[in-house]
């Protein structure tokens, strides 16, 4: 009912799911994963248990395949369950049980394993191989799970139809002001294009979490401090100084992550010029 990817990041610093299914919510059952440690994916009549138990093995350094093994070989329901798994060395490990309905299959790389199950055919899956060895390892992690999960997608994923989508994406200090390691954990519980959907969120959490490019920055000064300071004032942002109320509106419209002290970044100023004509 379900189709997935886990990977590792060429960089061996993040680790991450991406899935869809025509299920309700699937991001809170079938992804896991922990900076430093790895990621999984459980799936086909789902084993929750194999997340923290999973983690845990893979905590203690067992390695992919050895964890899948451990679990699945203490499940007595295991001939039914599905699951991919990837490690900190990016060794990857994919099962899928006897009993699992058709089609139902799964790939394991260098760094990734790809599953799925009540899919419309193995293309599900050779596509979405295909999508992630295209895209560029010095892409964003999420961005490369994004176009794997798409791809599925684009073949017919789930051969019942779509209901859900979900992206989590871990890596040391990477959640919002570097308070814990989930750079992205993000989820359409129930929609018509899910898939779509969930495109459009990484968008949006790119747009709002991403970090500015320090080449692209641009000098707060001359006529572009005077231009900042009038579309600020014409928004009611007058109080203090330029950076003060730079950093209110920013604040406001949640653009705070991309604030740098003396310059501006082009997407907040592109937004900041929107905010004018809209």
């Amino acid at each position: 009912m379900t189709f997935s990817i886990v990977a590792r990041s060429a960089d061996g610093t993040g680790f991450g799911v991406a899935v869809a299914s025509k299920f309700l919510a699937v991001g809170a059952a079938v992804p896991a994963a922990a900076a430093g440690v790895g990621a999984i994916a459980t799936q086909s009549y789902a084993n929750l248990a194999y997340r923290p138990d999973g983690l845990a093995l893979l905590a203690e350094g067992r390695g992919a395949a050895l964890t899948l093994e451990m679990l699945t070989s203490a499940d007595e329901k295991r001939e039914t369950r599905q699951a991919g798994i990837v490690d900190t060395n990016g060794i990857a490990a994919t099962f899928t049980g006897s009993e699992c309905q058709p089609w139902a299959g799964g790939i394991a790389g260098d760094g990734y394993a790809i599953q799925g199950n009540i899919l419309v055919g193995p293309q599900v899956v050779e596509a979405m191989e295909r999508a992630w060895l295209a895209s560029s390892r010095d892409a964003p992690l999420a961005r490369r799970l994004l176009a794997a999960v798409s791809a599925g997608d684009q073949v017919g994923g789930d051969r019942r139809g779509r209901q859900s989508a979900a992206l989590l994406v871990v890596t040391p200090e990477g959640g919002y002001g570097g308070g814990s390691d989930v750079l992205a954990d993000l989820r359409v519980d129930d929609h018509p294009e899910p898939v779509q959907e969930l495109a459009r969120l990484v968008d949006l959490h790119d747009l709002y979490f991403g970090v500015p490019d320090p080449e692209a920055l641009l000098d707060l000064s001359g006529e572009l401090e005077t231009e900042v300071r009038a579309r600020l004032a014409m928004r009611g942002f007058t109080d203090g100084d330029l950076e003060a109320a730079l950093a209110t509106w920013a604040g406001i419209e949640n653009y705070e992550e991309r604030l740098v002290a003396g310059k501006i970044d082009p997407v907040v100023l592109a937004k900041l010029r929107e905010a004018q004509t809209s």
